[in-house]
């Protein structure tokens, strides 16, 4: 989970957006003010999504917002797919409607991320290792988040040059694959102890160790 889970994080696309949302909103034909007015919208939407995410995260549990968040980041990467493939073309920008629709899911996105994979993306990971081992797992897990937005930084635009808009397409895909690795392997830790959450994980750790030939027959559920 130290390394699924920053994984994960990052080819949700997240940075991609904080990274080039100037750019990418300047290819859909908007002006490089509203680019940039655009690009602070969002961080703001995702800041204020954040806050959000405290607020709901101990009433409906860890796994729910992972999963509702992550079916929301997928509705949206798809959409904006969907638009950029029909509506870009060859001329390099889109009508000034479509343009706005694609801010609106990009901010919708953000929400999404911002309440869901975003601050439980690190919350999670520190709660599944026990004292003994936590902050050598917490180390792996920054590691991981760290190395993987560096890929994903410097090989975003050659992807874009030449995915296109293929490129929502492909994080998409991401998106589900996370959404159903949680509902099926990640267990609740609200309310957890260290000692409880660890043996909720043994059999997964078992199963996947090839010891065990449970697997999918049921999505993990509250144990503590």
């Amino acid at each position: 989970m130290s390394i699924a889970i920053p994984f994960f994080q990052q080819v949700t696309g997240i940075n991609v957006i904080s990274f080039y949302a100037p750019i990418l909103f300047r290819t859909l034909g908007l002006g490089e003010s509203a680019s940039l007015l655009s690009a602070v919208m969002t961080g703001i939407i995702g800041t204020i999504s954040t806050f959000i995410s405290m607020l709901l995260v101990d009433r409906f549990g860890r796994r729910a917002l992972f999963i509702f968040g992550g079916v929301q980041m997928f509705i949206c990467q798809i959409a904006v797919g969907v638009i950029m493939a029909t509506q870009l073309g060859d001329h390099g920008g889109i009508s000034k409607g479509y343009a706005y629709l694609v801010l609106v899911l990009i901010c919708v996105y953000v929400a999404g991320f911002g309440w869901s994979w975003g601050p439980l993306g690190w919350l999670v990971p520190s709660e599944i290792f026990r004292l003994e081992i936590r902050s050598s797992g917490q180390s792996v897990t920054v590691a991981v988040n760290f190395v993987f937005t560096f890929i994903v930084a410097q090989i975003f635009l050659a992807m874009l040059c030449r995915f296109k808009a293929g490129i929502f397409f492909f994080f998409g895909g991401w998106v589900l694959v996370m959404t159903v690795f949680v509902y099926y392997f990640l267990p609740e830790t609200h309310m957890c102890t260290r000692h409880a959450t660890y043996n909720v994980l043994l059999p997964l750790i078992i199963c996947l160790g090839g010891q065990n030939d449970f697997c999918l027959d049921q999505p993990f559920q509250p144990a503590c």
